[in-house]
């Protein structure tokens, strides 16, 4: 009778590892979430056109060799976030912040960005140049240049005002490898800061909720934040920020990219309480929401002091925190131990609870 129990089990377990399977015939919004059918959609039409061993690593971005035997990195990201402005940040600061943070994520150093713009005919010049005062400032804070782009203009009705999409490039100190592949069993989970601010500080600011909180988004860059960590903590295996999908659906990506265990605390999760308040009034599972200022981090169990040190002396890091562990079982799975003592599995996002938030 075990036998068989083990053997349904296993059946389960390597039912759910699977890469989700394109069956949609149109895209919806759940394919710009970040969960199950986004993996669907990039596997299905991207992957399997460009297939090559640099794309199929799917990180953040991607880390490409020096003909100098040095590496860089180069990201890129498309920004369709409404509004446009929200408390603590705009379209702007997200289009240098996400890119930043996509470079320091692959452990380079993020030096040039390109930017293109699609303006809505209508569109107020004075917003753009506000918004373009947003890119500067945040991009000066960043110690990043940004070094060329483009323009394109299309009807009234055709791009909801104003979409910006951006590049990175920067380059990768010798000897640092961030993977997932360096993932370990006994290795520790640590988060920068508190969980869920920027989806929540947007979903809000759009005014349909009728739900009055003071919540500001947390975008900002935090390359100097992982120098810091990785000063520190040396043998940092693997770095992820939890943008779209959130904590939860990033923790899958590990469990499935590194085939181990990733267990979370849930009475570990730094969550600020008007943040944890507005999730419960709207359903919504903290876990899957975005944050972009902030990330995860696998270190090895002994340099873990050393790391939330760190972490916490520099401003963007005062609520590190250890959220959780890697095991060995279950593999490819991602487990939370419940404040009242059980434990429930954590699936990758499954459709758009917060459409739009970046």
């Amino acid at each position: 009778m075990a036998e068989a129990e083990a053997r349904v089990i296993e059946r389960i377990e390597s039912f759910r590892r699977r890469r989700p399977r394109l069956r949609d015939e149109i895209v919806t919004l759940a394919h710009g979430a970040g969960g199950k059918a986004s993996a669907a959609l990039v596997d299905a039409v991207f992957v399997e056109a460009f297939r090559n061993p640099l794309l199929e690593s799917l990180g953040d971005g991607a880390v490409l060799p020096l003909p100098d035997g040095r590496r860089m990195a180069m990201s890129t990201d498309s920004f369709v976030v409404q509004p446009l402005r929200f408390p603590g940040g705009s379209i702007g600061h997200l289009a240098v912040h996400g890119t930043v943070n996509d470079l320091a994520m692959a452990g380079a150093v993020p030096s040039w960005i390109s930017a293109a713009f699609v303006l809505e005919e209508g569109f107020p010049v004075s917003e753009l140049k506000e918004i373009v005062a947003d890119m500067a400032d945040a991009a000066a804070a960043a110690g990043v240049q940004i070094v060329t782009g483009d323009t394109k203009v299309v009807a009234r009705g055709a791009a909801d005002g104003l979409f910006v999409t951006t590049a990175g490039v920067g380059l990768i100190p010798a000897g640092r490898e961030l993977s997932a592949a360096a993932v370990r069993p006994g290795d520790r989970v640590l988060i920068s800061g508190s969980m869920g601010e920027h989806g929540m500080a947007v979903m809000l600011a759009r005014g349909d909720l009728a739900i009055d909180a003071d919540i500001c988004s947390d975008t900002a860059a935090v390359s100097g934040l992982v120098e810091t960590l990785l000063a520190a903590a040396p043998s940092t295996r693997w770095l992820r920020d939890p943008t779209r999908g959130g904590v939860g659906t990033v923790c899958n990506e590990l469990a499935r990219a590194a085939n181990v265990g990733v267990v979370l605390d849930e009475e570990r999760l730094v969550v600020r309480p008007e943040v944890a308040a507005a999730c419960e009034m709207l359903g919504i599972d903290l876990l899957y929401v975005a944050n972009e200022g902030k990330f995860l981090a696998v270190v090895a169990a002994e340099e873990v002091d050393a790391a939330l040190a760190a972490l916490r002396a520099h401003p963007l890091g005062a609520d590190a925190a250890e959220i959780g562990e890697i095991t060995t079982e279950p593999a490819g799975t991602v487990v939370l131990r419940t404040a009242f003592g059980g434990s429930r599995i954590v699936d990758m996002l499954v459709g758009d609870p917060l459409p739009r938030i970046c």
